[in-house]
């Protein structure tokens, strides 16, 4: 198992992470297989979404005694009432929410306290403004938990959380259909076909701007619906109507800016490991550019999608890498610190390219790599 940094938090996190939905109605021996794969394959980072009280009981057990062996990412207002879960903002109810969550677990603190659902603007601000952030202050004061993150699937309101600097954690969904769509508060149009129904072209750029803000301003995003809730995985449910493997879908979202941890479901402990499998996949079993250019409708021309096929460079540039600072530095409008420290520790620089066209041959999105290497010199100075 391969590791990143969560950002600024410090936190470090599986590339492949394990969110519970899969783990309601299962006993607490089903739940404790599960956590002994994950500690055997090396998967620390969990979200525990679920509000379901059965599910956390079962985790908290299942954990007992190796807690310190897990990144526990666990929601702030979310409820359970009358057998349903409940997303709310009443006080009372977050307080009680969370007194129980940490209770079920065994629990007295959560290295993620993620601020649940939020994908309009107005829940944003009165989030932002109100007692919930108030709230979750409190809690990473008291060392109840570790951080503090919010869950939305919308970049514009995302992007709000990021440039608030109240946010250190940004659970966001991303996939490579996701990523060709404006920014909705409807999070079911993200699901429906006929979102998909028009020709689309190139990651939306509301999107590109978030990712790149969160490598840039140390905001650790881990991702959800990465198989867009198992659709993708389908020719006959995915709106494209082309499958992706789990190591393709998993592999795009790791070389989006900014993510640290993917956060796989999966309703068998057999599931979990095929994703866990991805870190011994070779690149041909990762490689999502050929199935993206496959997609009818969709197109991702002249946009660097970090995929790796521009590889070899005759003079060692890594042309992806180069291509991710640029864009950063693009997006800000100057050089961060950071990413000019990041560009200037590569082995090769964009300085170095003899224009050869090689990559550009070999690009499956019809990339100006030569342009975007002379721009990157110009901009970085080598």
């Amino acid at each position: 198992m391969k590791y990143r940094t969560l950002g600024r938090t410090g936190l470090t996190v599986s590339e492949i992470g394990m969110g519970c939905e899969g783990f309601v109605d299962k006993s607490d021996e089903e739940v404790r297989a599960f956590v002994d794969a994950m500690q055997a394959a090396g998967i620390n980072c969990i979200d525990l979404y679920s509000p379901n009280p059965q599910v956390r009981s079962a985790l908290g057990r299942a954990i007992a005694g190796r807690r310190d062996k897990f990144v526990l990412q666990a929601h702030i207002c979310t409820t359970w009432q009358d057998g349903q879960y409940k997303r709310t903002r009443s006080m009372d109810e977050v307080r009680a929410g969370f007194a129980d969550l940490t209770q079920r677990l065994g629990t007295d603190y959560i290295d993620i306290g993620m601020i649940h659902y939020i994908d309009a603007m107005d829940d944003w601000n009165a989030v932002k403004d109100g007692e919930i952030m108030a709230y979750a202050k409190e809690l990473r004061g008291a060392g109840k938990i570790g951080c503090i993150g919010i869950s939305s699937h919308n970049p514009q309101v995302a992007q709000a959380a990021v440039d608030s600097g109240l946010v250190d954690v940004l659970m966001f969904s991303i996939n490579p259909l996701y990523d060709l769509l404006p920014a909705d508060e409807d999070v079911d149009k993200f699901f429906e076909k006929a979102s998909y129904a028009a020709p689309l072209c190139n990651i939306d750029p509301d999107r590109a701007r978030l990712y790149e803000s969160c490598q840039r301003e140390g905001v650790g995003i881990t991702v959800m619906k990465a198989f867009g809730g198992g659709d993708l995985l389908s020719s006959d449910m995915s709106p494209a109507g082309v499958a992706l493997t789990a190591h393709q879908c998993i592999h795009y979202c790791l070389t989006r800016p900014g993510v640290a941890s993917v956060l796989c479901g999966a309703h068998t402990v057999g599931e979990m490991m095929d994703s866990a499998a991805y870190e011994d996949a070779d690149e041909a079993a990762r490689d999502y550019a050929p199935a993206l250019a496959a997609m009818n409708g969709m197109s991702w021309r002249g946009h660097c999608m970090y995929c790796g096929h521009c590889a070899p460079c005759p003079v060692g540039i890594s042309v992806a890498d180069v291509t991710k600072f640029l864009n950063l530095a693009k997006a800000q409008g100057f050089v961060p610190e950071t990413v000019r420290e990041h560009y200037a520790a590569l082995d090769h620089h964009a300085g170095e390219c003899v224009g050869c066209g090689a990559c550009e041959m070999r690009c499956p999105f019809g990339v100006d790599v030569r342009k975007n290497m002379k721009t990157a010199a110009e901009v970085f100075g080598r």
